[in-house]
C-alpha cells in the first residue's frame, strides 16, 4: 500500500514538474504560439488526468475515455477550420459517457457473480432510487450513475473477509452510502470537479472489524456522494 501511494505521489511530481517545463519554454518563444493554446489548455488537463488515472489504482475505463474526448477537442485546437471544438463538446461527452458504459458492461461479469445478492450492480441514468442491502457476506459491486443518483443503504449488511470493493463511475450524478459504524472503510474515489466526502459520525462505538475491509474507489466528475453512519 505505502510504495502504490509513493508511486502515486512521484507521477503527480513528475506531471508537475512537465506541465512547469512546459511553461517555461513557450514563455520564452521556444514554443510556436499555436502550441501554446493546445498544451496549456483544458484538454490536455484531461489527457494529464487520464493518464494519472491509467498508471495509478483508480478507474482505468474512465481514464481512457478522458484521454479521448482530451485528445477530440486537442484536435479541434489544432486544425479549427476542420474540427470545429465548440461544437463538438456534449458529442464527446455522450461518446465518452456511452463507451465508459458499454465497457462496464462488458465487464460485468467480474462483479454480478451469477446475480449473487453479496454483490451490487447499479446505473442510475437520468433516475434513482433506494436500495437496502442485507448481505450476510457482502463483497463489493459498482455503482455508475449518469445525470442521475441513488441511495446505497448497507447498515444491515456484513462485510465478507478480506477487501471488498465498490467501483464507482459518478459523471453528473451522486450516490449516498450508509455503513454500519464498526466498518473499515477507505475512500480512493478519483474526484474532478467534484466529490466524494465521508461524513461518518466520529462519537459513539466505532471499533473496527478486524481483518475486513470495505474499498470505494473510481472517479466523481461534476458529480459526487457521501459516505455516511447514520
Amino acid at each position: 500500500m505505502e510504495h502504490q501511494q509513493t508511486n502515486r505521489r512521484a507521477l503527480v511530481g513528475l506531471v508537475l514538474i512537465v506541465v512547469g517545463f512546459l511553461l517555461i519554454i513557450t514563455h520564452f518563444g521556444i514554443l510556436p504560439g499555436t502550441w501554446r493554446t493546445v498544451i496549456i489548455s483544458w484538454p490536455a488537463l484531461l489527457i494529464l488526468l487520464g493518464a494519472f488515472m491509467l498508471f495509478s489504482r483508480h478507474n482505468h475505463t474512465a481514464g481512457a475515455v478522458l484521454i479521448i474526448v482530451g485528445g477530440i477537442f486537442l484536435f479541434g485546437r489544432l486544425w479549427p477550420d476542420t474540427f470545429q471544438w465548440n461544437r463538438l463538446f456534449w458529442p464527446a461527452v455522450l461518446l465518452g459517457l456511452g463507451s465508459v458504459i458499454l465497457i462496464r458492461e462488458a465487464t460485468k461479469h467480474r462483479y454480478d457473480k451469477d446475480s449473487s445478492p453479496d454483490f451490487i450492480d447499479i446505473l442510475s441514468f437520468f433516475g434513482g432510487g433506494d436500495r437496502v442491502i442485507t448481505s450476510k457476506n457482502f463483497q463489493g459491486g459498482r455503482i455508475t450513475a449518469v445525470f442521475g443518483g441513488s441511495k446505497l443503504d448497507m447498515r444491515k449488511a456484513e462485510l465478507a473477509p478480506g477487501q471488498n470493493v465498490i467501483d464507482v463511475f459518478l459523471v453528473f450524478g451522486g450516490i449516498k452510502m450508509l455503513v454500519p459504524p464498526g466498518w473499515n472503510v477507505r475512500n480512493e474515489v478519483f474526484s474532478i470537479f467534484g466529490g466524494f466526502s465521508d461524513k461518518r459520525s466520529l462519537g459513539g462505538d466505532n471499533t473496527k472489524e478486524p481483518g475486513k475491509e470495505l474499498i470505494i474507489k473510481g472517479i466523481a466528475m461534476f458529480g459526487g456522494g457521501d459516505l455516511a453512519s447514520f
